[in-house]
C-alpha cells in the first residue's frame, strides 16, 4: 500500500499481520489499514495524518527497492509505445535492473524472455515483479544470467516479436537481434548518453537494408504550478534522463 502524508511524501508498504508502519511522526498499525477500503485517512501516534491507497505501476516503480537504476517512468510508457507492446508478444529484454521495464511490459500482457548479469539483479526484479503484478505474472517472466552481447538463443516457443535493450553496450546486441526476431519487429534501446545512442545507430545502420524506420529521440517532462491566479511552470522539471533509439526489422535472417 500507499502512505502519502500531508507534505504529499510517500511512502511504499507492505502489509503483515501484527506489523506497523514507523516515521519520523510516530507510527501506525497495518490492522488499521488491512481490511480497511482504499483511501481511507488514519492518523499515527504522534498525531500525523496518512492518505493509504494501493500504489500505481508509477508510484512503485518509484519507491519499489531496487538494486540497479531504474527506467523512470517518463521513458517507460515511450518505450512500451515504440516498440509496440502488445498482449501475446514474446519480448528479448536485456538489462533487467529492478524490473521496472519488466513490470510495464507484463502489465501490458506481453511474455519476456529476459538476460541479465547480475543474479542479484534478477532476483530483485523478480520479487518486484511478484510483489506488484502476482505471482502469476511469474509465468510470463522468464530470467537467465547470461550475456546478450556473446548471442542470443532462440526459445522454443519460436523467435521475438519485440527487443528491449537497457546496458551499456546495446550496439553489442543488435547483430545477434535478425537471428532470433521475425521479420517486422521492433528493437528499442534505452541509452543515457548521445554517443550511446549514435553507436546503436552505426550498429542498425551497418547492415544496408536490414533495418528501417530508425529514430531517436528523448522526452523532456515538466510539471505546472497551478494555484488560483498563479499559473507557471515550475521551477524544475526532469529533463535528460536517456535517449530511446527505435528501429523495425526489415530482413530476419535463418
Amino acid at each position: 500500500m500507499l502512505f502519502i502524508d500531508s507534505k504529499e511524501r510517500r511512502y511504499l508498504v507492505t502489509l503483515e499481520d501484527g506489523g506497523e508502519f514507523h516515521s519520523h511522526a510516530g507510527f501506525v498499525p497495518h490492522a488499521l489499514v488491512i481490511g480497511a477500503h482504499e483511501g481511507v485517512s488514519l492518523e499515527s501516534t504522534k498525531g500525523a495524518r496518512y492518505v493509504v491507497m494501493r500504489p500505481t505501476l508509477e508510484d512503485f516503480v518509484l519507491e519499489m527497492p531496487r538494486g540497479a537504476q531504474v527506467i523512470y517512468p517518463k521513458d517507460l510508457a515511450p518505450i512500451a509505445m515504440l516498440a509496440d507492446i502488445a498482449p501475446g508478444h514474446l519480448v528479448f529484454e536485456s538489462g533487467i535492473g529492478s524490473g521496472a521495464m519488466s513490470m510495464t511490459m507484463l502489465r501490458a500482457g506481453a511474455t519476456i524472455v529476459g538476460y541479465e548479469l547480475r543474479e542479484d539483479f534478477a532476483n530483485r526484479a523478480r520479487k518486484n515483479v511478484e510483489s506488484f503484478l502476482g505471482s502469476d505474472a511469474l509465468a510470463r517472466f522468464e530470467v537467465h544470467i547470461r550475456d546478450s552481447y556473446a548471442g542470443i538463443s532462440t526459445p522454443p516457443r519460436g523467435r521475438f516479436d519485440r527487443a528491449v535493450l537497457d546496458l551499456p553496450e546495446p550496439w553489442q546486441v543488435v547483430p545477434h537481434l535478425p537471428a532470433v526476431m521475425h521479420a517486422g519487429g521492433v528493437v528499442v534501446a534505452y541509452t543515457p548518453s548521445i554517443t550511446q545512442a549514435v553507436k546503436v545507430r552505426e550498429a542498425l545502420g551497418r547492415e544496408r537494408g536490414e533495418w528501417v524506420a530508425m529514430r531517436t529521440l528523448e522526452v523532456l517532462h515538466r510539471t505546472w504550478h497551478i494555484e488560483g491566479e498563479s499559473v507557471r511552470p515550475d521551477h524544475r522539471m526532469v529533463a535528460h534522463t536517456g535517449f530511446l533509439t527505435a528501429a523495425r526489422l526489415l530482413n530476419a535472417r535463418d
